[in-house]
């Protein structure tokens, strides 16, 4: 099940037009807040650290419930609170109340100072007093997000120690999916507060993959061609992860016999895309400086996979328009295809889709999925051991069989993007590119 993802002014929204007032929210959040705590550190004594505004209300309310269910809780604040909402939270708790800058650190550390609201850096002197507190902590469990992330970037605003556990309120937000913010957020979970989240942005879940039918033959399967260039080991791991990925036919353009391939992968001269059949081409993985083999894939009406070197041939985005085509940039290619785009990164994937009218895989640790019709996934996080030659070209092949297999576009990326990280984590840290086939 996808899991919605919410800017900081599309939460506020959701927050106005819940079924309770905000008040209640505000005790749902500390409830739920307290109750993950509780469960990830056990019983360990805690200090809950308090800023000025609603996160910090949040805070105390978990203190109190912290309370009740038998933990030792202290509550630092670092200033008076600021909106009514945590002033009736502050209220509400009956405990002393420490200086932040004073204040002894604990076992469990709860970070409630800042959340979705955040737009510039904490004080030095808060920032730096946070990360000791932290580093003497032995968990540290943050409300929302951790305090100096800006929620809807990921960018990191200032120093902000490594979570263990971060308890997202509602819905998800881009932060949680994107770096360098992603990396501080440790193990993620959701918490339901009561609102109704209605967005195209969400994280990437399991994916229903197309049934194989009874009567299926190897064209109705899925017929995937690829197109080889100057680096044939490339367009061999692009094809052979097609192959792993359930088309029914793979099927290699090549001036010369390409070692290493699967016998079941045809190797042929041919390069004409006229057939029907074709569910998908792909073009890109190890082609070189081939335009015309880019030009050729253009022509055809078939479904295309595009990456690697056929992205930076591409030129001009506007040469996609019309086309049923996936690009799978890295951020360099983003950047040399589309130019320096504003905004976050989510906002540069979707104005790419838009742009080009391509559905858009924009790779990295933080990858992206952005439709032409504004939806958009985050993918989960996928381990860095994928950061290695010949992955990227795994996941074309990936994604070109779930396309020829009948996937709509944005679907075959997102469910291939999945794989793409699942398959990684059982291949191992010291997996290359060829045992990430075989994982699939």
């Amino acid at each position: 099940m996808t899991r919605p993802i919410l800017t900081a002014a599309a939460m506020r929204d959701a927050e106005a037009a819940a079924p309770v007032d905000l008040a209640t929210l505000m005790e749902q959040a500390g409830q739920s807040l307290a109750e993950a705590a509780s469960r990830f550190a056990g019983s360990m004594p805690a200090l809950v650290l308090c800023g000025p505004g609603n996160n910090g209300g949040d805070g105390y309310e978990a203190a109190r419930f912290l309370v009740e269910r038998g933990v030792a809780v202290r509550v630092a604040a670092l200033a008076e609170p600021a909106t009514d909402l945590a002033r009736a939270a502050h209220n509400r708790w009956t405990g002393p109340i420490e200086a932040f800058d004073t204040a002894a650190p604990a076992p469990l550390l709860v970070d409630c100072l800042f959340g979705t609201g955040l737009k510039r850096g904490l004080e030095d002197a808060v920032s730096q007093r946070l990360c000791a507190l932290a580093g003497e902590a032995n968990l540290v469990v943050a409300a929302d997000l951790p305090s100096g992330v800006e929620a809807d970037s990921g960018a990191i605003l200032s120093p902000v120690p490594a979570a263990d556990l971060t308890v997202a309120f509602g819905a998800l937000k881009p932060a949680h999916r994107l770096m360098p913010a992603m990396a501080r957020t440790g193990r993620l979970v959701l918490a339901d507060i009561g609102i109704a989240a209605s967005t195209d942005w969400f994280e990437l879940a399991e994916p229903v993959l197309p049934p194989i039918a009874a009567d299926a033959h190897k064209y109705s399967r899925g017929l995937v061609h690829a197109l080889a260039g100057t680096m044939p080991g490339a367009i061999a791991l692009a094809a052979s992860a097609a192959a792993r990925s359930g088309a029914g036919y793979v099927r290699v353009s090549t001036g010369a016999p390409i070692a290493g391939l699967p016998l079941s992968i045809v190797q042929t001269g041919d390069a004409k895309l006229s057939d029907p059949r074709i569910g998908c081409i792909l073009v890109g993985p190890g082609l070189g400086e081939l335009p015309h083999f880019l030009t050729l894939a253009l022509t055809s009406r078939a479904p295309k996979v595009i990456d690697a070197d056929a992205i930076a041939l591409v030129g001009d985005p506007e040469r996609l328009r019309g086309q049923d085509a996936i690009l799978t940039p890295h951020a360099g290619e983003f950047a040399k295809l589309f130019g320096d785009l504003p905004g976050t990164k989510a906002e540069q994937a979707l104005a790419a889709a838009a742009h080009s009218g391509a559905v858009i895989v924009f790779k990295g640790p933080d990858t992206l999925v952005a439709a032409p019709d504004g939806r958009l996934g985050f993918a989960p996080p996928a381990p860095a051991w994928l950061a290695s030659a010949g992955t990227g070209d795994v996941l074309s092949g990936i994604i070109a069989a779930l396309r020829a297999r009948g996937m709509p576009a944005f679907e075959a990326a997102c469910a291939g993007v999945w794989r793409h990280g699942r398959a990684a984590e059982r291949a191992g840290p010291s997996m290359i590119a060829d045992d990430l086939v075989a994982a699939l």
